[in-house]
């Protein structure tokens, strides 16, 4: 696909403008508190947890410390885990991909407790439990 001068242009403003919001001055992994340290050049620091986000969960620490700030700084990109992070996104609650989240709202989900889910279960426990999957074939 060709990118045209003027998309490109409209692509520059974009960013230009998610810029003057703030943008990424500098960025660590605080291995104590497992999580990734983010400052802005607005003086801003914000911090988030890396087990929670798609991408660095259950890496070391050392390829987590390595870390690199994208040039209009909107982005951290970790090259030994070839992970990136959008920031803008992450400020508004997104850790990672469409798929990524809804897997993990769906285990936690699956993880409630609830008057109703509890009548439930004690109800399909009275009746014998859940039924055995038939066997296909």
């Amino acid at each position: 696909m060709t990118v045209t001068e003027r998309e490109f242009a409209m692509a520059t403003a974009r960013m230009e403008a998610r810029r003057e919001d703030g943008h990424a001055a500098a960025a660590r992994y605080d291995r104590k508190g497992a999580r990734i340290v983010v400052e802005f050049d607005t003086g801003v620091q914000i911090a988030f947890p890396v087990a929670r986000t798609e991408g660095l969960a259950g890496a070391s620490a050392a390829d987590l410390a390595e870390i690199e700030i994208s040039p209009s700084g909107l982005g951290l990109h970790w090259p030994r885990l070839d992970a990136d992070v959008y920031l803008p996104a992450l400020l508004q609650g997104v850790f990672g991909s469409r798929h990524w989240m809804a897997a993990r709202l769906g285990a936690a989900g699956g993880q409630s407790r609830s008057p109703a889910k509890t009548a439930a279960s004690r109800e399909n426990g009275r009746k014998g439990g859940r039924p055995r999957k038939a066997v296909s074939g």
